[in-house]
């Protein structure tokens, strides 16, 4: 058996995942990282990306949004805004959001929220990444 450390994900709405993982990876405002069992204690504040939990023999895949992550040699916490499984996306919903994100920034108008229309554009793309 290999090194397994406790993973907690938690949103506003629910517990998301509990249990033991292997690896944990994904992406914070410094860059995308990879946890494993005995990993220095950090926390760090999470970025949108795929959250990627290495069960022992099987990878699952979610969307995570935002949130902060604490790492002790045993255990991860993430608290997450929005955390969401493949199935649990509206693929559609997310195209439109996409398409209306690019819009917004193409545009150029006076009084638009540039940081808001990138950030409606980053969590549409890591919804869409997930599309099987």
């Amino acid at each position: 058996m290999a090194d397994v450390m406790k993973l907690n994900v938690i949103t506003p709405e629910k517990q998301f995942y509990e249990g033991n993982v292997t690896m944990v990876e994904l992406t914070t405002t410094e860059g995308e990282i990879g946890v494993y069992p005995n990993h220095i204690p950090l926390t760090a504040v999470v970025a949108p990306g795929v959250l990627k939990i290495h069960e022992e023999g099987e990878e699952k895949k979610a969307s995570l949004i935002s949130g902060f992550i604490t790492i002790l040699p045993d255990a991860v916490t993430i608290m997450a805004e929005v955390a969401e499984w493949p199935d649990e996306i509206d693929f559609k919903r997310a195209e439109e959001a996409r398409v209306r994100a690019e819009r917004r920034l193409a545009s150029r108008e006076s009084g638009l929220d540039e940081l808001r229309a990138e950030m409606a554009l980053k969590r549409a793309l890591v919804r869409l990444g997930l599309k099987h």
